[in-house]
C-alpha cells in the first residue's frame, strides 16, 4: 500500500510541476485581480458562476440520445479554396474555419474570434481530439492584419496555443473574459494590448460596440484551475450590421436578456455541435440551439461548434441535421457555409442546396 501511495503522490508531484512549467497551460490571475472579482456577483468563494437569467430558468428537455456510429468523416475534410480577395475586402463578413473559429469583417475591421487553428484541442499533442483536417495555421500567413482577437473562454478548442503565437505580431488589441488575459500575457501578448471584460460590460474599438454576454458554461486548462476565468458570448455591433456569438453553454433565459438588450442581430451563431445528455447545462442541443436564436432575435442563424472536432459522442454531422431539421420546422432561416467560405452579413446566403457534409 505505501507503494501505491508514494507512486500517487511522486505522479502528482511531477503532473503538477509539469503543468507550473509548461506554457501551454497558461497563466493565473493575479491576486490582486483576484481581490477585485471577489466584489462581483458572479464571482463566489474563489470561483466564476453563472446567474440564472430575470425569467425562470427552463427545465433540461427530454431530448433524444445521441447516435454514436460516423462520429468523424470517412476521409480528412480540408476547407475548400479561401477566397482571399472576399476576406480583404470592405463588406460585412464572415468566414468560418471549422468549430467555433472564424473570422468577421465589420465596417472595415478584421475581428478573429476563438482563432483555433492547430491540428489538436488538447495540451499535448500525441493525446486529444484531433482535427478533421491538417492544422490550418499556414493560413495566418495569407490573413490581412488582424485588429482585434476576440476570445469567448480558455477551454483548448477554443484557445490554442499555437494559434495564438502565430497569430499576436500581427493583431492590434485582444477581448476576453476577466482572467483569461493571465493566459495571453504568459505567451507574450504585451498586457497594454489586452482587455478583459466582465458580463455586460461595453467597449468601444475604432468605432464598434463590443460587448461580453453572459453563457452557462465553465473554464480552466488544468486539473487545478477550474473556473478560475470567465466565460461568455460577444455582441459585436457595426454601422451596419449586428452580430452575435454565444460562445459555449446550455440553454436558459440568459439568451432573452441578450435579444431584449442588443437584438435583432443581422447573423447569430449558436454553439450546437458538442452535446450529450450527461452535460446539458455546458452544451446545447441543435434544437435548443435554435430556439435560443429565436431568443436573442437572430435575423439569420449559423450553427457551430461542430465540423472540426469530435468532442461527443454523437455523429459528427448529426448537429447540423437536427438543426436544419428544427430550424426548418420552426422557420427560423439556417446558413450553413462550407468551411472555409466567406459569406455576407448583408446579403442573400442561404441554407445550401445540397448538404455539402455528405459528399
Amino acid at each position: 500500500m505505501i507503494y501505491v501511495f508514494t507512486f500517487m503522490l511522486v505522479f502528482f508531484i511531477a503532473l503538477a510541476l509539469f503543468m507550473n512549467m509548461h506554457p501551454v497551460f497558461g497563466g493565473r490571475p493575479s491576486n490582486e485581480d483576484t481581490e477585485g472579482y471577489n466584489k462581483l456577483d458572479n464571482y463566489v468563494k474563489g470561483k466564476f458562476v453563472f446567474l440564472a437569467g430575470k425569467n425562470n430558468s427552463p427545465k433540461p428537455p427530454q431530448l433524444p440520445v445521441s447516435k454514436a456510429a460516423g462520429r468523424t468523416p470517412k476521409s480528412p475534410m480540408p476547407p475548400v479554396e479561401i477566397d482571399w480577395n472576399k476576406v480583404k475586402g470592405e463588406e460585412d463578413s464572415l468566414t468560418w474555419f471549422g468549430h467555433s473559429a472564424f473570422l468577421l469583417s465589420l465596417d472595415g475591421k478584421k475581428l478573429f474570434i476563438d482563432p483555433m487553428l492547430g491540428g489538436i484541442a488538447s495540451p499535448v499533442t500525441v493525446v486529444g481530439p484531433k482535427r478533421y483536417s491538417k492544422h490550418l495555421l499556414d493560413m495566418v500567413e495569407e490573413m490581412p492584419p488582424i485588429d482585434a482577437v476576440l476570445l469567448t473562454h480558455d477551454h483548448y478548442d477554443h484557445l490554442d496555443y499555437p494559434s495564438i503565437q502565430k497569430l499576436k505580431g500581427k493583431t492590434g488589441h485582444f477581448f476576453v473574459p476577466l482572467g483569461v488575459g493571465a493566459h495571453l500575457i504568459r505567451w507574450g501578448v504585451a498586457k497594454d494590448k489586452i482587455t478583459e471584460l466582465n458580463w455586460w460590460e461595453e467597449y468601444t474599438f475604432q468605432g464598434l460596440t463590443i460587448a461580453l454576454t453572459p453563457s452557462r458554461h465553465f473554464s480552466g486548462r488544468g486539473i487545478f484551475n477550474r473556473n478560475s476565468t470567465l466565460w461568455g458570448g460577444w455582441v459585436i455591433l457595426g454601422k451596419h450590421s449586428r452580430f452575435y456569438t454565444s460562445g459555449d453553454g446550455g440553454y436558459d433565459a440568459h439568451f432573452r436578456e441578450i435579444g431584449e438588450k442588443y437584438g435583432p442581430f443581422d447573423l447569430a451563431l449558436m454553439e450546437g455541435g458538442q452535446y450529450d445528455r450527461r452535460w446539458p447545462w455546458a452544451h446545447m442541443f441543435p434544437e435548443q440551439s435554435v430556439q435560443a436564436s429565436i431568443d436573442v432575435k437572430g435575423k439569420r442563424m449559423m450553427l457551430i461548434h461542430w465540423g472540426a472536432f469530435t468532442l461527443a459522442r454523437h455523429g459528427w454531422t448529426e448537429p447540423i441535421e437536427r438543426a436544419a431539421k428544427e430550424a426548418k420546422a420552426k422557420n427560423v432561416e439556417l446558413i450553413a457555409p462550407r468551411i472555409g467560405e466567406t459569406i455576407s452579413l448583408k446579403g442573400t446566403d442561404s441554407f445550401p442546396g445540397e448538404a455539402w457534409w455528405e459528399l
